[in-house]
Formats: structure tokens, C-alpha cells, sequence
């Protein structure tokens, strides 16, 4: 488990915060009260995270400060100390925050950092800037905010960096650039991304507010006006990052299925539809499958309906685990689940629905109770043909009902 240093003199301070961080984060909390105990820790510790006080009986002037990022530790400054020149000095170093001890909103303020920076790990930002000295100092300031960062000198460079990295959250870039300037960039950005798969945030040195407006009707999530500080720079970065993911939230629960975090009904309709007419453009073959739990209700009334889920939870790892990542797995309702095998022909899409089958007739679960439960699937599947969607999903229905006519655990295809 993680650890993260809390280096505070005031004892009862200390407990509060280091109890509120334990309860809340998973973290272990170590705790010293002088610079002293905080170099025997650090010693024998890697952290997450160092929380300082800058006033201990043997540093009484952030000397800590200096030693803790000497240890490569990121530092987060909780102080009394409200003087402007000082606490200016201190943002100078290459700390996350600099955080004023007034009161308990402080402290909810720190976990939620914390958290925060924990999150940052998971996502990728592009930096797009002309100047090497501007990047590297961006690079500097998200890397301690625990971001993984990769870099590009202009807008034709980014666009190659975006399609070989699918993953990168926000891009961030500058203005004026050679070859490809910022609007530019963003414009072609957003041919590929819409703003809830992937943020942009401009740099721009021109605080004509018009320039701001043109950034933001080009597709810009937020701008930057430099110079800037650190602290706006932070906050803005980890407000469009988490504005990403709520949306990512409220998406992810419009299209998946609560249970097995499969596709829904929904999302398998609005997705297939585009699919088919791309199909028909390029003349692909592919294959649906409705896939059916045999006895399920069976298998409540005997174990329950926990280990009832437990089942569908597992059909689902399975599906998902066994077919190609391009495929389209679903769960309609209930036991019931459409698969789409995509690019591929009748023998070889019977072929590996039947592995499915035998996948699952394989498998052996444990209830709650260490009760053995086994259990097998019916499926019933059709290639594509000139029926719309639902007319071809009514066909495999039928198929299905064929295989459970003829004794269950079987594949029937049209």
C-alpha cells in the first residue's frame, strides 16, 4: 500500500488529518512532528505525498520543503502563514499546493487533492507547443500533478502523436505554431473527438477576449491566457480533466448495463444501425447470436438471486473474454444477450459460438454457501441479410427458441 508523510509540530492536528486520510483514501499515514523524525522516514519510505508544515521546532523557515523534494517526493505545503511574499516564494519551488490551515473545508479540500492527483495517473496529455523551453516547463508542472505527458512541436506532430496514442485525454497547445496553428489543430481535432472523448485547452499570449471566443467555437474546452500562474494552471487542468470524467460517468451509465458493465439495449441499437450501413458500403459479412441462460429460474430459486447474478456476471466475463475486441457483446435483460461477430463467415461464427457454449458448460461457481453451480447456454444465430435489425434480431430469437425446443446447451443457426 501507498504511503504518505504528514509533517506537522501540532500533535492533535496531525491525528486529524492523518485519520482523515486513512479513513477516507487507501493510504498508510505516517506521522512526524519535526524535520528530524521526517528524515528517519524518509529514509526507510517511498511517498505518495508529503504534507508540510513549514514551521517545526528544528525548521522554523520551510527548510523541509527543500530537503522532501530533494527525496523526489511531491510536496504539498499546509501552513499558517498567510504572508503574500512568502507563500509566493514557496509557489516558486517546484511543489503541488500551497494550502492555508484555517479550517476543517481545508482539510476536506486536501483529501479531495489527493485524490485527485491518485486519478491523474490514469490519463495521458499531449503538450503542443513550438517552444522546447514552454513544454518542458509545462511537462514539469503535470508530471507533478501525476499526469503522464507526451510532447509535439506543432499541429501536424500532434496529430500523429493523437492517432498512435487513442488514449490521451486533453491536448494542450499553443497558438501560434508553425505548419499547423492552434485553431487549426483543434478543428481537426474535433473531426475525430467530440469534446466528451477528448478535451482541448488553448494557450494563447493574446488576452484579446475575441481570440479566447474563437478558441472555444472552434472546439476548445477551456483556454489559458499566459503567463499564468501555477495555481490557475492546476486548477484548470484538473477541472477539465474531471469535467471529462463525469461525462465519461453519465455516458458510461446511458450505455452500459449496471450489473455486468456490458453494452445495454440501448447502446446496441443506436451502434449496430451505424455498423450495418458501414457494412453495406464495404460488403462484411457478420454474424448475431441471442444467447440465453438455460434454467435460470431454476438457478435462483435454488441458490438465490446473489449467486443468480453471480452467474450472469460470469456468462458476461466470459463473452467478453472469448470473442474479438471489435465484436459487440450486450445484455438485453435478464438472462437473455446479443453478441455480434463482426468480419467473419458462417463456419467460422458457428465455429466460435460453439466454443462458447462449451466455454461455459465448463465452468464451475461456488455460491455463498461453497454450493458447486454449473450451467449451460442456448443460442440461436443468423448471418446478415437484407432484414433491418430488428427483423434479423427476431430471426436469432427464433433460433434461440429452436435450440431451447431441442433440449438446451446447443447452437442453432439459421
Amino acid at each position: 500500500m501507498e504511503r504518505i508523510l504528514v509533517v506537522e509540530d501540532n500533535k492533535g492536528l496531525a491525528k486529524i488529518i492523518a485519520r482523515r486520510i486513512s479513513d477516507t483514501l487507501k493510504f498508510e499515514v505516517d506521522i512526524a512532528h519535526t524535520l528530524r523524525e521526517a528524515k528517519l522516514f524518509l529514509k526507510k519510505y517511498n511517498y505518495f505525498i508529503a504534507l508540510l508544515d513549514l514551521k517545526l521546532p528544528d525548521s522554523s523557515d520551510g527548510e523541509i520543503v527543500d530537503y522532501v523534494l530533494s527525496k523526489d517526493t511531491r510536496v504539498i505545503i499546509l501552513s499558517g502563514t498567510i504572508d503574500k511574499e512568502f507563500r509566493e516564494s514557496m509557489l516558486k519551488k517546484n511543489i503541488i499546493d500551497y494550502v492555508n490551515k484555517s479550517g476543517i473545508h481545508d482539510l476536506h479540500y486536501i483529501v479531495q487533492s489527493i485524490q485527485r492527483l491518485k486519478k491523474n495517473q490514469q490519463h495521458e496529455i499531449l503538450v503542443v507547443d513550438d517552444s522546447m523551453i514552454i513544454r518542458k516547463h509545462i511537462q514539469r508542472l503535470l508530471e507533478n500533478l501525476q499526469f503522464n505527458v507526451l510532447m509535439a512541436a506543432d499541429g501536424e506532430e500532434a496529430l500523429e502523436t493523437i492517432e498512435k496514442n487513442p488514449d490521451i485525454s486533453l491536448v494542450i497547445t499553443d497558438y501560434h505554431m508553425p505548419k499547423m496553428d492552434g485553431f487549426k489543430l483543434i478543428q481537426e481535432i474535433r473531426k475525430i473527438y467530440k469534446k466528451e472523448d477528448l478535451s482541448v485547452i488553448a494557450l494563447s499570449s493574446n488576452s484579446d477576449s475575441e481570440i479566447n471566443a474563437m478558441f472555444l467555437k472552434h472546439g476548445a474546452n477551456d483556454y489559458i491566457t499566459k503567463p499564468f500562474s501555477k495555481e490557475e494552471f492546476s486548477c484548470r487542468i484538473n477541472n477539465t480533466i474531471e469535467a471529462l470524467e463525469n461525462l465519461h460517468i453519465v455516458t458510461r451509465h446511458a450505455n452500459r448495463d449496471f450489473l455486468t458493465s456490458l453494452y445495454n439495449r440501448r447502446y446496441f441499437f443506436s451502434n449496430m444501425n451505424k455498423y450495418i450501413k458501414e457494412t453495406l458500403k464495404e460488403d462484411k459479412n457478420y454474424a448475431i447470436a441471442m444467447i440465453d441462460i438455460d434454467f435460470f429460474k431454476k438457478i435462483n430459486d435454488t441458490f438465490g438471486h446473489d449467486n443468480g447474478d453471480n452467474v450472469i456476471v460470469e456468462l458476461a466475463n466470459i463473452l467478453t473474454s472469448n470473442t474479438n475486441q471489435h465484436d459487440i457483446v450486450a445484455r438485453f435483460g435478464g438472462e437473455e444477450f446479443c453478441i455480434v461477430l463482426k468480419d467473419i463467415d458462417k463456419a467460422k461464427a458457428e465455429s466460435a459460438l460453439n466454443r462458447l457454449r462449451e466455454k461455459v458448460e465448463k465452468t464451475t461457481l461456488y455460491s455463498d454457501k461453497n454450493e458447486k453451480i454449473c450451467f449451460t447456454i442456448s443460442i440461436g444465430a443468423v448471418m446478415n441479410s437484407d432484414k433491418n435489425l430488428n427483423e434479423t434480431i427476431i430471426q436469432a430469437d427464433s433460433m434461440l427458441y429452436r435450440a431451447k425446443q431441442s433440449g438446451r446447451n446447443k447452437v442453432v443457426f439459421a
